[in-house]
């Protein structure tokens, strides 16, 4: 990994393909983001590597009328990326989508989890971290892969 990261970091990419990402996507990134309504999970995935993916709690705003069928979106007892009945205290919304997702604490640890890996490698990416020795890199990125390893496997914090 050690290898992967410093070649990585000459020219950082976006691009998934490059040995690094692709590394990371197999074995953390698409695990973390597999849900067993798929469509929903795929639209995830690519608003995250976009940057275009919000999530907000439930409750502190006006509940708003939406296209989308109730089914679809979930709600404050159904989790929209399992279907499963859960307490949902989060909403995602993908996009310029007036659609909110109702998702439950399991998935939000998930979601934000690889959110947190994909801001880390963007700073990167945009020159943002251009202090930090690749030593330094390499043990974020690890510490960045234990949380989606640990969300995957479904350990998340209670006050999410």
């Amino acid at each position: 990994m050690l290898l992967l990261i410093l070649s990585w970091k000459d020219e950082p990419t976006m691009d998934r393909t490059c040995p690094f990402l692709d590394k990371i996507y197999q074995e953390d990134i698409f695990p973390c983001l597999t849900f067993s309504k798929s469509e929903l999970a795929s639209a995830v995935l690519e608003a995250v590597e976009n940057n275009t993916l919000s999530i907000e709690p439930v409750g502190l705003q006006p509940i708003r009328f939406v296209k989308a069928s109730a089914v679809e979106c979930g709600g404050p007892k159904k989790c929209a990326l399992t279907g499963q009945s859960k307490s949902c205290k989060h909403r995602i919304k993908l996009g310029d989508s007036s659609n909110y997702y109702y998702i439950s604490p399991f998935c939000r640890y998930r979601i934000t989890s690889v959110c947190n890996f994909f801001t880390y490698i963007r700073y990167i990416q945009q020159g943002l971290v251009k202090q930090q020795d690749v030593d330094q890199m390499f043990w974020e990125v690890m510490q960045l892969r234990k949380e989606m390893s640990l969300a995957k496997l479904g350990y998340f914090k209670e006050e999410l």
